[in-house]
């Protein structure tokens, strides 16, 4: 419930929020489906669905 309430983060908080470049983001985007909205030009995130998809291993995939 409390996602709902959760503020949108922008590509540059949450490279900064994982400590990885927004290029790393960018791929992940790409390639490793992190979990995105793309809202007009921007990508938005909710940095609970990334501590998920974090947790569950899927970011260390190759």
């Amino acid at each position: 419930m409390e996602s709902i309430n959760e503020k949108w983060s922008s590509l540059e908080e949450v490279a900064d929020y994982l400590g990885v470049n927004k290029d790393t983001i960018r791929n992940w985007i790409k390639n490793q489906d992190i979990p995105a909205c793309k809202i007009g030009k921007l990508w938005k995130f909710k940095l609970s669905e990334v501590d998920e998809w974090v947790k569950s291993g899927k970011s260390a995939k190759n």
